[in-house]
């Protein structure tokens, strides 16, 4: 059977709608059904221009994918140029969506606005054999620096730290290190191109410590708590967990969006792309 879109939805809607009003005045139910229909069923077309945060990659790829099935004349463009740039294109009009895996600073909000579509919640992983139950933002920032080498010195036992990453330019090396302040300064045994391979290393090794997207963690390794949090999408939520961060839409104040870029905008903050975020690896916040 064919899959009705949202956009198919209204239009047969708007058509009966039209038509039993028309009929009820003594008009034409078919005249009317085709007169609605004509004028909503024309698709959008036309492009998007969104760019910005590297760490937002899955989100935006399922988030476009998702949007194709609804209106698939619009091309949703993306370029992976960093959070800074996202809010410089938004602001400078190069740009119709900026992406921002940070919350805007004050000095930015003149020219943009952000909307915060999700949160990326980054799950700390040890070995389900390691007695550590909990460590602080603090502490993670001494271990990854090299300052805290043995497991002995955060309440497991002796043994040194063996810390397993993300390769450089991963979205969830780029979330860890900067929300722990450890920003090119981790002095890592292995940096692994996949999470699945990060979890499967920590899993392997009892003296491992390593970092994850929430989604993404089972029951082979154990997540500590931060500062007496869980990593849940609950704690996310509320902000109670302090690995995550935002993810942002930034869009420009004195000039509205397209047609199709408010479309996409309106489908990306709906609670219909709550399940395709949440695929994604963050969390949303909408649904």
């Amino acid at each position: 059977m064919k899959k009705i879109t949202r956009r198919s939805f209204f239009t047969v809607c708007g058509a009966a709608a039209a038509a039993a009003a028309l009929t009820a005045c003594g008009g034409s139910a078919s005249t009317a059904a085709s007169s609605a229909a004509s004028s909503t069923a024309a698709a959008l077309s036309g492009n998007v221009a969104a760019g910005g945060s590297t760490s937002m990659k899955n989100v935006i790829a399922a988030l476009t994918e998702g949007f194709a099935e609804v209106e698939p004349g619009v091309t949703v463009s993306y370029d992976p140029t960093g959070s800074g740039a996202g809010i410089t294109g938004a602001a400078d009009k190069t740009l119709d969506i900026g992406l921002s895996s940070r919350a805007l600073k004050d000095d930015e909000k003149a020219d943009v606005e952000g909307t915060t579509i999700a949160l990326d919640g980054i799950a700390i992983i040890v070995n389900n054999a390691s007695k550590v139950e909990d460590l602080t933002v603090d502490q993670l920032k001494q271990m990854f620096t090299g300052e805290v080498t043995n497991w002995s010195e955060v309440g497991g036992d002796d043994g040194e730290i063996v810390l397993i990453g993300r390769e450089a330019g991963s979205g969830t090396r780029d979330g860890f290190e900067s929300i722990v302040d450890v920003k090119d300064s981790c002095k890592y045994a292995q940096e692994l191109t996949a999470t699945g391979a990060v979890i499967s290393a920590v899993e392997a090794n009892p003296l491992a410590i390593g970092y994850a997207s929430l989604s993404a963690v089972g029951d082979t390794v154990k997540m500590v708590t931060v500062g007496g949090v869980e990593c849940s999408e609950d704690t996310v939520k509320d902000g109670s967990y302090e690995v995550q961060r935002p993810f942002v839409f930034v869009t420009n104040k004195s000039v509205a969006l397209s047609e199709q870029a408010q479309a996409f905008f309106d489908f990306a903050t709906s609670a219909d792309a709550a399940d395709l975020i949440r695929t994604a690896g963050a969390v949303p916040v909408n649904e």
